[in-house]
């Protein structure tokens, strides 16, 4: 063994060891693997950044631009809405829908974004279903991580093992090459969470997860109109009150008004119902609201039917010259551009409209603002006098019919033109964007702000680390080893070790760098076997993806981890089964569906 891959080795085992107590990010530990083969002499400079340039990195990098031009459409709330009804009806079937609605989702959209977005959504089901988010969130992730192994284009890892592939003059991976033994493995992954995943996943209560997100009771004031279905209902009957968990502390009917009235108490349309509900329930209102031509319902007075909005959160300061006046005497409508929903109030305080509340110190008031002005809402904030504090944004996505219509067609198209070898898929990734751009479904600064830049230099440098092992000839002295111990039992067998090694590896350390180090090797170890390169290539593919043991082998896990206050051990007892059927599934399976 030479110095150079005594070297190489060194720094992948210290880049193992980073990766996998996260003293420095993973971006960083990339970098830093690239700049030392390339001090250390072992690749030229070309060689270290060749990275940035390969066809899987600029793939990726535009996937993320597709993935938040779908998000962008606002159709997920939708989604919501319908999955919503589902739990409520029948807790089972409404997780076998979710998990194979993410499985598909993820098959053609990035999962990071598609979780990143699916998370509120969970935490909403569960105040609305009674159940706890942590026996949700989970399966959430390995949906996502499933599904993204039934396309080219589902996850990352199959976009980089991909680019690794075609750099060795082999064919490249058609856009549903994969999709067999996926799809086999979706199906057994949706049986077993539902059957037996669900028996396992701890119920961590909503208490906590409510306390962490800071999801605090708001006051505030609902009208019905006769659009509304909970018109003419009992009020322990009304989809409205009992869906989104709201508390009913007064109602006003003309010039009578009821106090805690109660279950019983019939609900007509031109009722104004004062509730206490927390943030994500105001905000699954007005989701709610959106999916009807006209508004069924009204908060204050308004009919939440503009566009371009942003939910903002904003506590009154010590010093605020909101202090001791109302939201009609500072004029807030006209001077913020922002319409109030709610107001976190102390409790003795009884008022009959927002707008009549004598504001104090320490109030949150909830409301919705034009997203042009947010950035002059900033600048009031950073005043020496300021009168709130923004505590917190969330854009508010109304379903776009024109971008969603736009954006699935060019996904569709994109699909058919890679799948019939017409057009190399980076080159219809490149062109999709740029007609996203064209056709204002994006603008440039969203294209760069969608793109998650660590997963770029995480990729840049994982391919630095492939082309240091082929370099230095380490992937054909690790193939060796493999064959020399395990290939007497054929390749079957070292075909289930590969991806035996890779799944625990991945475990350690992201998908990505454990595919960029062992793609490298499978391929050596079919030629030192003289078989067919295609079934190692796809357990190395399949097994860098099925992280289920740990919450950092997989982005999606790391995301779901504090959100559903989980503990380490949850993902191991959830996952190290399911890991094991995958293992067994796939050393069968492979070798049938791609033949050595």
């Amino acid at each position: 063994m030479g110095t150079s891959a005594i070297i190489t080795l060194l720094i992948i085992g210290v880049a193992v060891i980073l990766f996998a107590t996260e003293l420095l990010t993973v971006d960083l530990v990339a970098i830093l693997i690239m700049v030392s083969l390339i001090l250390t002499g072992v690749i030229s400079p070309e060689e270290g950044v060749s990275g940035f340039s390969n066809t899987a990195t600029i793939t990726v990098a535009f996937m993320f631009v597709i993935s938040a031009a779908l998000l962008k459409t606002g159709a997920l709330q939708y989604l919501t809405y319908s999955l919503s009804k589902i739990f409520q009806k029948n807790f089972v079937m409404g997780m076998a829908m979710m998990i194979g609605l993410i499985a598909v989702i993820s098959a053609f959209v990035n999962n990071t974004p598609v979780v990143a977005v699916f998370i509120p959504v969970i935490i909403q089901i569960g105040g609305m279903t009674n159940i706890s988010p942590s026996k949700m969130l989970i399966p959430l992730s390995f949906a996502s991580i499933i599904g993204g192994s039934c396309t080219l284009i589902g996850s990352s890892t199959n976009i980089l093992v991909n680019g690794i592939i075609e750099a060795e003059g082999f064919p490249s991976i058609s856009m549903f090459q994969m999709a067999p033994l996926g799809i086999v493995l979706v199906v057994i992954g949706v049986i077993y969470i539902v059957f037996f995943g669900l028996k396992l996943l701890p119920d961590r209560g909503k208490k906590n997860l409510r306390d962490k997100f800071g999801m605090g009771d708001y006051i505030a004031e609902i009208e019905l109109t006769n659009k509304d279905d909970s018109a003419g209902q009992m009020i322990m009957n009304a989809s409205l009150v009992r869906d989104l968990s709201m508390d009913v502390m007064e109602i006003r009917r003309d010039k009578s008004i009821f106090n805690l009235p109660q279950g019983d108490f019939v609900l007509l349309a031109g009722d104004v119902l004062k509730v206490r509900c927390d943030r994500d329930n105001i905000r699954q209102l007005k989701d709610r609201v959106k999916l009807f031509t006209e508004s069924p319902v009204k908060i204050d007075g308004d009919n939440l039917k503009g566009k371009n909005s942003s939910l903002v959160e904003l506590a009154i300061t010590a010093a605020s010259t909101f202090e001791g006046k109302t939201l009609k005497e500072v004029d807030f409508r006209r001077r913020y551009r922002s319409v109030p929903l709610a107001i976190r109030h102390r409790e003795e305080v009884v008022h009959n409209n927002l707008y009549e509340v004598k504001l104090k110190a320490g109030d949150v008031l909830l409301a919705e603002t034009k997203i042009h002005y947010l950035e002059e809402m900033r600048k009031k904030e950073g005043q020496k006098e300021s009168p709130f504090i923004v505590l917190s944004e969330d854009v508010i996505l109304d379903f776009d019919k024109r971008k969603f219509f736009i954006t699935v067609g060019l996904i569709a198209a994109m699909v058919i033109l890679a799948t019939f070898n017409l057009v190399p898929i980076m080159v219809g990734v490149l062109s999709a964007v740029a007609l996203l751009v064209l056709t204002k479904t994006i603008d440039m600064k969203e294209v760069y702000s969608a793109i998650n830049w660590r997963v770029i230099f995480l990729l840049a440098g994982a391919l630095s680390m492939g082309v240091a092992l082929k370099k230095t000839g380490l992937d054909l002295m690790i193939a060796n080893f493999l064959v020399d111990y395990l290939g007497v039992y054929g390749p079957l067998v070292v075909l289930s070790g590969i991806y035996l090694t890779t799944s625990l590896l991945t475990e350690l350390m992201s998908n990505n760098a454990t595919a960029a180090i062992l793609a490298p090797i499978a391929i050596q170890t079919a030629d030192v076997m003289d078989v067919s390169p295609v079934p190692f290539i796809m357990a190395v593919t399949f097994a860098a993806s099925a992280s289920f043991m740990t919450p950092v082998g997989y982005q999606t896990n790391t995301m779901v981890y504090g959100a559903g206050n989980y503990r380490f051990l949850d993902f191991m007892r959830v996952g190290a089964p399911l890991s094991f059927i995958f293992w067994v599934i796939a050393t069968f399976l492979i070798p049938l569906i791609y033949p050595f």
